[in-house]
């Protein structure tokens, strides 16, 4: 079975900038707001625990999710036609 790229790559990104979105937002409602760069904030360039951050992770890790699902979408459908027996699932 191959993946549809650009399907899998999309839908990494949705995961990853939603996810940080909401995990931002749920760090912001019980703990404040902050300007202390975190370890993503080393990661993703201007992102920190604040409403503006929030959007500019969300960028980031759209992006980069974007981009790693690609990449593993990408690989699996590659190792998938070279494994043995691949052909032979294909065809079933």
């Amino acid at each position: 079975m191959r993946l549809n790229i650009w399907a899998f790559g999309f839908a990494c990104a949705f995961v990853w900038g939603i996810g940080l979105f909401c995990l931002t937002w749920w760090i912001i409602a019980f703990e404040g707001a902050t300007n202390e760069i975190t370890f993503l904030g080393h990661l993703y360039r201007g992102y920190n625990i604040s409403p503006a951050g929030s959007v500019i992770g969300l960028l980031w890790a759209f992006a980069d999710g974007l981009i790693g699902g690609l990449v593993f979408a990408w690989l699996y459908n590659v190792l998938a036609t070279r494994l043995p027996g691949a052909r032979e699932r294909e065809r079933s």
